[in-house]
């Protein structure tokens, strides 16, 4: 297991920028999978970005295709969600899972507590 803990939400203009960021704890980060999910109220947790152990693999939603970025620096235990031209629609709260698999994550992943994202018009 991992412990997990985002930070770096808040409240943006639409057109903004956001880095969250996860600090993971436990010596054997480098070898889990990451990703980033998000729960908008009154809707299902939905996949947004993964990585995989090396960093040499990421993954997208269609939807932040092209505006976000999932990075993740091994020495620091942490991975980053860069995310560029924020819309309104992408208002959530985002929470960072690690899992040895990126298939698994969902539904055997560690979860941290989430941080909140809005964006306005």
């Amino acid at each position: 297991q991992v412990q997990l803990v985002e930070s770096g939400g808040g409240l943006v203009q639409a057109g903004g920028s956001l880095r969250l960021s996860c600090a993971a704890s436990g010596r054997t980060f480098s070898s889990y999978a990451m990703g980033w999910f998000r729960q908008a109220p009154g809707k299902e947790r939905e996949f947004v970005a993964a990585i995989s152990w090396s960093g040499g693999s990421t993954y997208y939603a269609d939807s932040v295709k092209g505006r976000f970025t999932i990075s993740r620096d091994n020495a620091k235990n942490t991975v980053y969600l860069q995310m560029n031209s924020l819309k309104p629609e992408d208002t959530a709260v985002y929470y960072c899972a690690a899992d040895l698999s990126i298939a698994t994550m969902l539904s055997r992943g560690s979860w941290g507590q989430g941080t909140q994202v809005t964006v306005s018009s």
